[in-house]
C-alpha cells in the first residue's frame, strides 16, 4: 500500500513538472512572439483607437490611401534596411529622391524615357558614389552621407533655380494616379521592391553576407567575404530606390519643387528602426520594415482625419513611436 501511494506520487510530481515546464515553454514562446512583432502589436492598437475616433479610418478607399502615403517613404525605407544591416546609415536618400524627380521632370523634353533613365541612373550612380567613398576613405557613413545630402541637395536648387517644375508628360501623370482595383500602381510597385528584396536578403549569396558584414565585419574578412563589394553594392541599390520614390512622388503630383524629400530620410530611418533592425547592424528584415512604414503612414493619417492641428502631429507621432521603441526594447530583453 505504501509502495503503490509512492508510486502515484511520483506520477502527480512528474506530471505537475511537465506541467510547469509547458507553462514556463508557453510564456517565453509567447514572449519570443511578442519580441517579434512588437512593430505589428503597435500597428493593431493604432488601427484600433484611429478606426474608434474617425468613421472614415476603416475602410477600403482610406486603407489604400494609407499605403500609397506609405509607399513614398517606404522605397527609401527598403534601401535604407540594406544599408543599416551592413551596419551603415545613408542620409542622402531625402535628397536623391528630390534631384531625380527634377531630373524626371526636367528632362522630359527629351523624351520620357530618356527622362525616366536618366532619373534612375543618377540615383544609382550617386548611391555608388557614396559606397565608394565610405569603403575608400573610411571615413564613417553618418559624416559622409551628412555631407552628401547638403550637397546633392544644393544641386537640385541649381537645378531647378528655385522653382516647381510641371510635368509635360500625358503618360507620366497617368502612371501616377494608375490603379488596380481600389489600389494604386504606386503602392503596388512598392509592395512587390519589397518582397524582391527580402528575397535577396534571406535566399542570395549577396543577402547572407551582408548580415554576415554587418554582424561582424572583421569575422567576414576573415571568412574571406569581400566586404567593400557588398557595401557599395547596396549604397547603389539605396539611391537607385531613391530614384524610384523621386519619379513615382513626381508622376503622383505631376510636378517637382526644390523642397520634394525633404526630411523623408528621417523617416525612412524611423521605419527602419521601429520594424526591428538594429543600427549597429546585422540585425533586420524587410517584413519589419513594413511594419514601421505602415505604421508611419497611419498616424499621419489618423491624426489628420481626427482633426488634430497640424504642429501637434508630429509630437504625437514622435512621443509613439518612442513607445513603441520602449516596448520593443522591454520585448527584447
Amino acid at each position: 500500500m505504501s509502495q503503490s501511494s509512492d508510486i502515484s506520487m511520483s506520477a502527480r510530481s512528474a506530471i505537475g513538472k511537465v506541467a510547469d515546464g509547458r507553462t514556463v515553454l508557453g510564456g517565453a514562446s509567447l514572449r519570443k512572439w511578442a519580441a517579434r512583432s512588437t512593430i505589428w502589436i503597435f500597428l493593431a492598437i493604432a488601427l484600433v483607437v484611429f478606426s474608434l475616433l474617425s468613421p472614415y479610418f476603416f475602410t477600403v478607399y482610406n486603407l489604400c490611401n494609407v499605403l500609397l502615403q506609405g509607399a513614398f517613404v517606404g522605397f527609401l525605407a527598403i534601401g535604407m534596411t540594406l544599408i543599416m544591416i551592413n551596419g551603415n546609415i545613408d542620409l542622402t536618400v531625402g535628397s536623391m529622391l528630390g534631384l531625380c524627380a527634377s531630373l524626371s521632370v526636367g528632362l522630359q523634353d527629351y523624351g520620357l524615357g530618356v527622362a525616366v533613365i536618366g532619373a534612375l541612373a543618377a540615383g544609382g550612380l550617386l548611391g555608388l558614389l557614396n559606397g565608394y567613398l565610405v569603403e575608400r576613405t573610411g571615413v564613417d557613413s553618418f559624416i559622409v552621407t551628412l555631407g552628401g545630402m547638403i550637397g546633392i541637395r544644393g544641386l537640385v536648387f541649381v537645378y531647378t533655380q528655385e522653382n516647381s517644375l510641371s510635368a509635360s508628360s500625358d503618360a507620366f501623370t497617368n502612371f501616377g494616379s494608375m490603379t488596380i482595383g481600389p489600389v494604386s500602381l504606386i503602392a503596388l510597385v512598392f509592395l512587390a521592391l519589397l518582397l524582391l528584396f527580402q528575397w535577396v536578403l534571406s535566399m542570395t549569396c549577396h543577402g547572407r553576407n551582408a548580415y554576415a558584414v554587418g554582424g561582424n565585419r572583421v569575422a567576414a574578412v576573415n571568412a574571406g567575404i569581400r566586404v567593400s563589394r557588398h557595401v557599395i553594392i547596396n549604397f547603389g541599390l539605396s539611391g537607385l530606390l531613391a530614384a524610384v520614390a523621386g519619379i513615382t512622388s513626381a508622376s503622383q503630383f505631376g510636378a517637382a519643387t526644390p523642397n520634394l524629400g525633404d526630411t523623408y530620410e528621417l523617416w525612412a530611418i524611423i521605419a527602419v528602426v521601429v520594424g526591428g533592425t538594429k543600427l549597429s547592424g546585422g540585425v533586420g528584415s524587410l517584413w519589419g520594415t513594413l511594419g514601421g512604414v505602415l505604421t508611419l503612414a497611419v498616424l499621419r493619417n489618423g491624426l489628420n482625419l481626427t482633426h488634430v492641428q497640424p504642429f501637434y502631429v508630429f509630437i504625437v507621432m514622435g512621443v509613439a513611436l518612442i513607445g513603441a521603441l520602449l516596448l520593443d526594447k522591454q520585448f527584447n530583453r
